[in-house]
């Protein structure tokens, strides 16, 4: 077994065990809406990136259906934000919010650059790693604040 199809198959299990560990049961539902939310804009996403060329793809799940990683936009990404959103730190100060979302993205940004010069994942073509730090922050942006909206929305 090649090591790309390795390092897919743990990052599932990895974060399969994550959410088991860190989702609380209660928190299910909630858990769903964010997975869900951030599906509906890296997968458009990560096509517009794997079609424009802007990065290739070369060992992944399902390559006669798609250019884009399926590992880390339908299911890696969407994990980790259950778990950005559901420990965001919403009542601490300006500076360790900002520190939770650098800390995050730069964590991602650190693994994609170091899979894009050791294995065949991922590989830059027209993009860089300030790129996918930014994309990163903003999807997360994004998610966090619908989340907010949607069960401030919810539970009134």
């Amino acid at each position: 077994m090649r090591i790309e199809s390795i390092v897919e198959l743990l990052s599932w299990v990895v974060m399969i065990a994550l959410l088991l560990i860190f989702v609380p049961k209660k928190k299910l539902r909630e858990a769903q809406i964010i997975f869900l939310i951030q599906q509906v804009m890296t997968w458009p996403l990560g096509f517009l990136v794997a079609e424009m060329n802007l990065i290739e793809y070369p060992v992944r799940f399902f390559e006669n259906a798609s250019r884009t990683s399926f590992t880390f936009e339908y299911f890696v990404y969407p994990a980790i934000s259950v778990l950005f959103v559901l420990y965001y730190p919403n009542k601490q100060g300006l500076v360790k919010r900002t520190l939770y979302y650098a800390s995050y993205c730069t964590a991602i940004t650190v693994i994609e650059v170091f899979l894009e010069k050791y294995t065949d994942l991922i590989v830059y073509n027209s993009w860089n790693s300030y790129y996918t730090w930014l994309g990163l922050f903003v999807t997360f942006y994004l998610s966090n604040r619908y989340y907010r909206w949607f069960f401030r929305c919810y539970k009134s």
